[in-house]
């Protein structure tokens, strides 16, 4: 019986991709999932202590509003530019995308700013109580995801900015940094209300 091979010429077929078709984007997603579950288990771990205590917070008053609610409005206008970073890095406009980086660059500093900021008026310490631990717990967590994508779009603005820039996967990674913000941004609001909200309120 005779061998049968089948040859194909795929030097035609793209190196680079958008979205679901990259394997970039598929760990991103399965980040985005495991993390979001660390947020729900933080979030009923607060729940469940604020169910222990008659007063909440306990002995002290909820965090000041102020700097939260910048951070809310600043996360939520910060849409913008993304969607834009996530159109020009589609279309692999490399112009476009270098400015879009550069902005959403900026963008994450200014959160960062304002964070650093946040931690301040807190009104509580991580060691002054069960609700200081997890009220710094859960605005660490939601914290070390913003150093982790400023990093990341660091890291980007220094390979866009160069010969790197020119690579066709750069505008595939840009893509998925837009998706990944978008879920810091998602995971914010939630939070917000969680923190400054339900002490206020419930």
């Amino acid at each position: 019986m005779s061998e049968r091979h089948f040859v194909r010429d795929v030097s035609d077929l793209p190196t680079h991709g958008h979205g679901p078709s990259t394997l970039t984007w598929w760990g991103t997603m399965g980040f985005m999932l495991i993390e979001g579950f660390a947020f729900v288990l933080a979030g009923f771990t607060y729940l469940y202590i604020m169910m222990q205590f008659r007063h909440w917070p306990p002995g002290m008053p909820p965090p000041d509003m102020t700097w939260g609610t910048l951070m809310t409005a600043a996360l939520l206008l910060s849409l913008v530019p993304n969607v834009w970073a996530k159109r020009v890095g589609e279309a692999s406009d490399l112009r476009g995308t270098r400015r879009a980086v550069l902005v959403m660059l900026a963008v994450g500093l200014v959160t960062l700013g304002i964070r650093w900021f946040e931690f301040t008026v807190l009104n509580a310490l991580w060691d002054s109580n069960a609700y200081g631990s997890i009220l710094w717990t859960i605005l660490g967590l939601h914290t070390v995801h913003l150093l982790t994508d400023v990093g990341d779009t660091a890291v980007l603005a220094v390979l866009m900015l160069t010969r790197h820039g020119k690579d066709p996967r750069r505008m595939g990674d840009v893509t998925d940094n837009a998706l990944y913000w978008n879920f810091v941004v998602g995971a914010w609001v939630p939070i917000y209300a969680l923190l400054y909200l339900v002490p206020r309120f419930a």
